[in-house]
């Protein structure tokens, strides 16, 4: 196996990530520092990331009902909750994509790094649905056909969206991009101010039957489930 996909196998990254840990020579091989992702190893390997040995472990996806102020990181220095400190395992897990802080709703954690890889980048498309309220609260045709075929923000056209309207001042939005805080830009772009956000499905996955800050181990069948909607 490629020393980037093991490391992201060993739950140390992503694979981009990995990569970049290997780039900076803190990876290496049989006591050797290796800088090259391509190398081929296996368990025998004896590879180490900062001087830790490093194996294979049993990879997991979580599906979290994340709360409002709760950051989307392993980490945080300055010292808010993050989603990871809501998980009960003692693996490395890693949240695949983010929410910000203010938003709320489903996000996946894990230790598979290739999954993360594959969930998250553009050109699978995986779609991720969002509940949205607005304001002002009548959203008319003109604004939803904009979202429909894509809106210009200033780090390009968005792709086409799904939308509807799901109540007085709330509509449902289906994207299958990840640009910095997209949604809200895509409503303010129209016309409208986000007050709340909520994440309600990812991909095959919806969010149902946790409540704030409850998260449970996704099925064998549910990770299939977001395999094949990360291999179109």
């Amino acid at each position: 196996m490629r020393l980037g996909k093991y490391l992201a196998h060993a739950g140390v990254a992503s694979r981009r990530a990995a990569e970049v840990l290997i780039a900076e020579g803190k990876v290496t091989v049989g006591g050797q520092q290796v800088t090259d992702p391509a190398r081929d190893v296996d368990e025998s390997s004896r590879v180490a990331v900062h001087g830790r040995p490093v194996s294979p472990e049993r990879r997991e996806v979580y599906a979290l009902n994340k709360p409002d102020g709760v950051v989307s990181t392993a980490k945080d220095t300055h010292g808010r909750a993050t989603v990871v400190d809501l998980i009960d395992t003692d693996l490395r897990l890693y949240p695949i994509g983010r929410l910000d802080a203010e938003t709320t709703g489903l996000i996946l954690l894990s230790n598979d790094g290739e999954l993360a890889d594959r969930l998250t980048h553009p050109r699978y498309g995986v779609q991720k649905t969002y509940r949205v309220k607005v304001k002002p609260p009548l959203v008319g045709e003109r604004a939803l056909r904009s979202l429909r075929e894509g809106v210009s923000l200033e780090d390009g056209r968005t792709a086409p969206a799904r939308v509807r309207r799901a109540g007085p001042g709330l509509i449902e939005l289906t994207i299958s991009e990840g640009k910095k805080r997209q949604v809200r830009r895509m409503c303010e772009a129209v016309g409208h101010h986000v007050s709340g956000l909520e994440r309600i499905a990812f991909g095959p996955l919806r969010l149902q039957g946790l409540a704030p800050g409850e998260s449970r181990l996704l099925s064998d069948d549910e990770v299939s489930q977001l395999r094949a909607a990360a291999n179109r």
